[in-house]
């Protein structure tokens, strides 16, 4: 392997979210630090990967991006699968797609792993002049549903990179942690291959909202 494709970890993360939010711009402004105006809406499934030092540790995101349209809700349990992380988005100008955020957790709750880490992301932060979503009703409902809360602009980059690494750090620290306390290191990562994580109801409790 070439030293840019060496990793400790390699951890999926999944941009979820109705279509039109920003998801795929957040994909390209933290892997490849590009926004498109004219981006149009994800065909089907794409991943892209960038690398992040955590505890002096690579930790390799593989991060997918899907088609919020309904017609693509086939791929469903396949762009689930093996998922640590994900991002549940909504545009913070659109009320509706703020609504939309009850039936996506659910639907994550259903296909996800039990135990992935989820953060609600509110993206295009720099419309607040057309805010529609207060930052307080939503950080309330992460609060509620266990999970972290941040508002992000892929125009302006705003959080758009701290977003990723508090993800992947909490991910990296409930692995790190598991691999502690399994004697036997039955986690330890082999190269290239994903991990699930697993916690224990008491490390559920801790997790939650966050800023």
């Amino acid at each position: 392997m070439s030293r840019d494709e060496e990793y400790d970890y390699l951890f999926k993360v999944v941009l979820i979210g109705d279509s039109g939010v920003g998801k795929t711009n957040l994909l390209s402004r933290f892997t490849r630090n590009e926004f498109n105006l004219e981006s149009k809406s994800t065909i089907g499934v794409e991943f892209a990967t960038r690398s992040i030092e955590v505890d002096s540790k690579t930790v390799k995101a593989q991060i997918w991006d899907t088609a919020g349209q309904e017609r693509y809700r086939a791929i469903t349990s396949a762009y689930y699968r093996g998922a640590v992380g994900a991002l549940l988005v909504y545009d913070i100008s659109k009320q509706s797609t703020y609504e939309n955020v009850g039936r996506w957790l659910k639907e994550l709750r259903d296909h996800a792993d039990s135990n992935i880490v989820i953060m609600l992301v509110g993206n295009k932060s720099d419309l607040r002049h057309l805010r529609a979503v207060s930052t307080e009703e939503a950080k309330q409902f992460a609060a509620e549903n266990g999970l972290s809360f941040i508002e992000t602009s892929a125009l302006d980059a705003t959080n758009v990179d701290l977003s990723f690494q508090r993800i992947l750090t909490e991910i990296y620290r409930i692995v790190s942690n598991k691999a502690l306390e399994s004697s036997n290191n039955a986690i330890k990562p082999t190269g290239g291959q994903t991990i699930l994580v697993s916690q224990t109801p008491d490390e559920q409790k801790q997790g939650g909202g966050c800023c």
